[in-house]
């Protein structure tokens, strides 16, 4: 809930923007949560679970400035070449985050998504995430879009087959078929695609949605990464031009 008082009159102001522009769909690379346990003398372990910890507040404020759809990285594919132990630890974090959090998701109108393969995750972990999917369907605030055990490469290649698996020619296939089979079918293209801790690039992240994204880098890392970074990210993409080729 937002208060009375300055921070409302903020909320406010991006709202406007998020109308004007037509601002829609966040996506969001976490990153930083390894780097910034080791700047505070903690184990990684700790890292990871502040990472989840902040995704909380930043859920609630997307939510309250407009934001349709929030599309979170939470744990790619690639993750997997991690050390088991720490693969166990984030899997277990993101998986105790979207089972606890599924109340207050409901309260507040936000309708959990999957994007990923979930079949190649833990059947305990499998089961959560169909879980919050299921008791959040009626959700229509907002989106949040969950990217676990995501590739945007795998994604494009297993659209492609779902398509031909349908009994689709390849030769009638177009940009807009193909969107219809991506894990983000329904959603519109991110607007703004923010990456946290410094690092410049998209790490095989939404690369077919993402073409016109605006791409926001802050130095930051994910777990200091709360509603007032996303409010100065917003109020930076209200400032641009969208031309789209134009």
């Amino acid at each position: 809930m937002i208060v009375d008082g300055p921070d409302q009159l903020w909320v406010a102001d991006l709202t406007y923007v998020a109308v004007a522009v037509g601002f829609v769909h966040v996506a969001v690379i976490m990153d930083g949560n390894r780097r910034w346990a080791r700047a505070h003398g903690l184990p990684e372990a700790q890292g990871h679970a502040a990472g989840v910890e902040a995704i909380r507040p930043i859920v609630r404020r997307a939510a309250a400035v407009g934001v349709k759809a929030l599309t979170i990285y939470a744990f790619s594919r690639e993750n997997w070449r991690r050390s088991g132990d720490e693969v166990e630890t984030l899997i277990g974090l993101l998986e105790g985050a979207i089972r606890d959090e599924t109340p207050e998701l409901i309260e507040q109108g936000v309708q959990v998504r999957l994007a990923g393969r979930l079949g190649e995750l833990p059947a305990h972990t499998r089961a959560s995430i169909e879980q919050a999917i299921s008791a959040t369907a009626a959700g229509s605030r907002m989106v949040l879009n969950v990217a676990f055990n995501y590739s945007s490469r795998s994604e494009i290649v297993d659209a492609v087959r779902s398509y031909v698996d349908d009994g689709n020619a390849l030769a009638a296939l177009d940009e807009d078929s193909l969107a219809a089979y991506l894990y983000t079918a329904g959603l519109p293209d991110p607007d703004l695609l923010i990456r946290t801790g410094g690092e410049q690039r998209v790490s095989n992240f939404l690369l077919w949605q993402a073409a016109y994204a605006e791409l926001y880098f802050c130095e930051c890392f994910w777990p200091d990464f709360g509603p007032d970074e996303l409010d100065v990210a917003i109020d930076e993409f209200g400032r641009r031009s969208r031309r789209f080729g134009r």
